[in-house]
């Protein structure tokens, strides 16, 4: 019996948008409607636009959206060993979602689920530390972020291949 073999790829989708003031920085709720549904067809129309249909056919089959913190823009796609050049590539070459400029940053491949879920544990808490530096409060601060830390890490060792 033959295994079928992923890569996951981390993905943070930094918004591209005029920051105006420090708060700016900080994600609050209910200011990021984007979802893991319409990352998922953006990069489905990055890649039929760049590869065409030989492209999108050859990752179609594979590519799935496993993961997405809307507070920290973090996400994990996973899709088929062989043809992850190809959805690295598109992500790479996506410039906005649903109508938002966004720029996408690589972060980490691997090829097991729970090195990304590492990877994306260690990359949210820097995050947080970079959230809380640019509004000013120590990184051992308790807040609303701290919760969010810790039900992250949940969810994100929760995921199964």
């Amino acid at each position: 019996m033959v295994r079928f073999k992923n890569r996951w790829i981390l993905v943070e989708f930094l918004p591209c948008s005029p920051i105006t003031n420090i708060t700016d920085f900080i994600p609050s709720a209910g200011t990021n409607e984007l979802n893991s549904k319409q990352i998922w067809s953006a990069l489905k129309q990055s890649i039929i636009n760049n590869f065409g249909d030989t492209g999108w056919g050859a990752v179609g089959s594979s590519l799935t959206i496993k993961y997405y913190s809307p507070t920290t823009n973090v996400c994990i796609v996973r899709v088929a060993r062989d043809q992850h050049q190809i959805a690295w590539a598109g992500i790479t070459l996506l410039s906005s979602i649903e109508g938002r400029r966004y720029l996408p940053n690589v972060i980490h491949v691997s090829g097991t689920i729970k090195q990304a879920q590492l990877a994306a544990i260690h990359h949210n808490r820097e995050v947080v530390a970079r959230y809380r530096a640019r509004a000013g409060r120590p990184a051992a601060y308790q807040d609303s972020y701290e919760t969010f830390l810790e039900s992250d890490q949940r969810e994100l060792e929760a995921l199964q291949d």
